[in-house]
């Protein structure tokens, strides 16, 4: 039996144990974490590629195709050679940003070499996938100060000390002209005009530059430099990738793989992609607290999703523990506190994953909100005439955005919760509610004495001086 097989063999039994008592809990997240260093060059190449394709969307030309490569490159005693070009666009980095790092963690663990390529040149561009509009260029400064902040925040998932590091600007920038007209001049304008997102900016009247229908060739130049096995990235990257495929073999060069990853939807279920700007988001630099609290919010419909990405289980453990919470042995919040604990453990330890998971029961299980220790405070006579979106976010920084606290409440998940002699009395907030003075709401939602708290998601905070 592999390495791996033996590890799967002790968390299915785990998994089969009761999962709402912490001793089994931490017993398994000890066990699935440890598979992030777990060596797996033991496998077959068969079973490699097919651990890889379990995390993708698509393996092009095919998953076999993958398989063979790597036996070609046993066969010549060393491993494939696998990139990931990064454009350093950003300083926001959250756990969708962590999906390909996983994946090619898995790869250096199978014995398999990785290069980055630092995209200092294309960056300048920007790449325009799914993007409405054209992307901003960046400065130098702008690239270095967000590829520190790159590695630092995404390093719990990847191995930087075993990787390669190339920018693209080693062999784009010395580029000419003529070189570059005798390339295009063998690539069909039609191929790069196919891009769904080139033709609908076109067809609702908005710009679309020359430097941006460039890009997949940029990028594809980057392949044809290297001379890589397999190539990673999105699944909005396909057509990006694809070129490198194309370029490679106007070069006499043998094609790459391309192996496309899932785009992550965010936390509040609506479908959107993960991002910042949406408020979705479950950020890397973000407290243990935080991230185990985010992840308890999210719909359980994003749990099977959520595990593949972010978790080292395989899909039969997956299986097993959905088929429990179909079969209601397992009850869905206890599959979301050990998805929690995956996520922490990854970026903080067992040991802070165990403290966040009891930090959340402690503040959320109990029946009394009265007796949960250092709530954040409303003073309702100095903040009531701002909306209660203005003091999610400025007061007590909640939510991003008024709009993603107008999103809160469009899903239900903006409340007031009254605490009297009675009980609990739970008021759900609407839309237009979130913008209207905090004062204002509690005198038509309240009525009588009882300590008034306002939760969004996951989060509270008691509301003093109404």
């Amino acid at each position: 039996m592999t390495r791996l097989g033996e590890s799967v063999a002790r968390a299915t039994t785990l998994l089969s144990a009761d999962l709402s008592s912490d001793a089994t809990v931490q017993e398994l997240l000890q066990e699935t974490g440890a598979r992030r260093y777990l060596d797996l060059t033991d496998l077959p190449a068969k079973e490699q590629a097919a651990l890889i394709a379990a995390r993708t969307v698509e393996v092009l030309p095919g998953v076999d195709k993958l398989a063979e490569r790597i036996e070609e490159r046993r066969a010549a005693g060393g491993g494939l050679h696998i990139k990931l070009g990064i454009d350093p666009t950003a300083t926001d980095v959250h756990l969708g940003h962590a999906v390909p790092l996983i994946i090619l963690s898995r790869f250096q663990r199978l014995g398999h070499d990785v290069t980055l390529i630092i995209g200092d040149f294309t960056a300048k561009i920007g790449d325009p996938s799914g993007r409405t509009a054209e992307r901003p260029p960046l400065t130098d400064d702008d690239i270095a100060n967000n590829l520190a902040t790159y590695r630092e925040q995404v390093r719990p998932f990847f191995d930087f000390e075993n990787v390669s590091f190339r920018q693209n600007s080693e062999w784009l920038a010395p580029y000419t002209f003529p070189e570059l007209l005798s390339l295009l001049s063998q690539v069909p304008a039609s191929q790069l005009l196919q891009r769904e997102d080139f033709r609908n900016r076109l067809a609702a009247g908005s710009g679309l530059t020359m430097t941006e229908l460039l890009y997949p060739i940029a990028q594809g130049l980057d392949s044809v430099a290297l001379g890589c096995d397999v190539e990673l990235g999105g699944s909005d990257q396909l057509l990006n990738l694809q070129m490198g495929r194309k370029l490679m073999e106007l070069r006499g060069q043998q094609p790459q793989l391309v192996v496309t990853m899932p785009l992550i939807e965010g936390t509040d279920g609506t479908g959107a992609k993960m991002s910042k700007s949406k408020g979705n988001y479950v950020g890397l630099s973000a407290s243990a607290d935080d991230v185990f609290g985010k992840i308890m919010s999210v719909p359980d419909r994003l749990m099977e999703p959520y595990l593949k990405a972010w978790t080292e289980w395989t899909d039969e453990e997956i299986t097993l523990v959905l088929g429990r919470v179909a079969a209601r042995s397992l009850h869905p919040m206890d599959l979301k506190k050990i998805l929690a604990g995956e996520v922490v453990t990854a970026l903080y330890g067992l040991e802070a994953a165990m403290a966040a998971r009891a930090g959340f029961v402690a503040q959320f299980s109990k029946k009394s909100f009265t007796d949960v220790e250092s709530l954040p405070v409303v003073d309702v006579a100095a903040h009531g005439t701002e909306t209660v979106a203005v003091v999610l976010t400025k007061v007590l920084e909640f939510t991003p955005s008024a709009s993603a606290a107008r999103r809160l409440a469009k899903q239900n998940a903006l409340r007031l919760v009254v605490e009297g002699a009675e009980g609990q009395q739970t008021v759900v907030l609407a839309e237009a509610d979130s913008a209207r003075p905090l004062a204002d709401v509690l005198a038509e939602q309240v009525a009588g004495d009882g300590a008034v708290y306002l939760k969004a998601g996951r989060k509270l905070a008691r509301l003093d001086g109404r």
